[in-house]
């Protein structure tokens, strides 16, 4: 029996993220299970960017975020999210967000906007990769693997997904060979986006999340697919540079400056197809091969 969702998934992602308020500055979200039984990370860090957005100015834009994973989510549950507001100054506003499930806090995090003003103006150049025609959707990757996915797995992964995914240089999550700690991937919105640019930015944080702790894993020939390696995201910052349309070809260009003590450091650069750098993103995540002893 298929358990993919019917209809349009990204009005019921965008659904998802834009959250019920139940009181001053205290918002609700449902949750998705992407068929790992936890909270997707990314998910709580477009909710929470969403619900700070829901207590700044319309004129101010986040323009940072930094966030620490303190505890699983369950994705069969809502979360609460409360805005703590920090500071509303001449330029710029400070929030401080908690999502929390069962009466315990799951996520943390501070996020700062900033009015439209002019200042100087530089960027990395965009790494000259393939672009994402011709390259494979990630969904028929899948479907190529999916004798190999875990049953319990499998159906989720070939639904639709409101955000396409066409990786430059993939690998075979069930056969990795050891490489080069970089990946380069294409990701849009599969449809017209609101013209709001609130929504742009927290859908962004939503898929930033995606990909990025995997490219620690590249130069150990290890993947998050093997049942012996535990991995998991820690913290999450990252910094809206300029103006995002998520329904456009973006670049994320991945790479990992450091692997030590069973965690993984990931940079990010997210490009417009046109090659403007529109954010920045940095994470850090749990890469730990069971087995070996720890003393967490």
């Amino acid at each position: 029996m298929s358990v993919c969702v019917e209809g349009n998934v990204l009005l019921e992602l965008l659904k998802l993220l834009k959250l019920e308020k139940i009181e001053e500055n205290i918002f609700r979200g449902q949750s998705q299970d992407l068929g790992f039984g936890n909270v997707f990370g990314g998910q709580v860090l477009g909710q929470a960017l969403s619900a700070a957005s829901q207590t700044v100015a319309r004129d101010r834009r986040a323009h940072s975020m930094h966030a620490y994973f303190m505890r699983p989510g369950d994705a069969r549950m809502p979360i609460v999210y409360t805005v703590d507001c920090i500071r509303d100054g001449r330029s710029f506003t400070t929030r401080r967000i908690k999502a929390v499930q069962k009466g315990r806090a799951i996520f943390s995090m501070s996020a700062s906007f900033q009015i439209d003003e002019p200042g100087f103006d530089h960027q990395d150049e965009m790494p000259n990769v393939p672009g994402p025609e011709g390259l494979e959707r990630e969904i028929d990757r899948a479907r190529i693997l999916a004798e190999k996915i875990p049953a319990g797995l499998r159906e989720k992964l070939l639904c639709k997904k409101p955000i396409e995914i066409r990786h430059v240089n993939p690998v075979d999550p069930f056969q990795p060979e050891k490489k080069d700690p970089v990946k380069y991937v294409w990701f849009r919105a599969i449809d017209t986006m609101p013209d709001d640019p609130a929504a742009q930015q927290y859908m962004l944080a939503y898929a930033s999340d995606f990909n990025l702790v995997a490219t620690t894993l590249y130069p150990h020939g290890h993947t998050f697919w093997q049942p012996e390696m535990q991995v998991a995201s820690l913290d999450h910052g990252m910094w809206f540079h300029r103006e995002v349309r998520m329904d456009d070809w973006l670049l994320y260009a991945m790479e990992s400056p450091n692997a030590h003590k069973a965690r993984g450091l990931a940079i990010g650069r997210i490009f417009s197809q046109a090659g403007q750098l529109v954010a920045t993103v940095a994470q850090e995540g749990l890469i730990r091969l069971r087995g070996i002893p720890t003393e967490a």
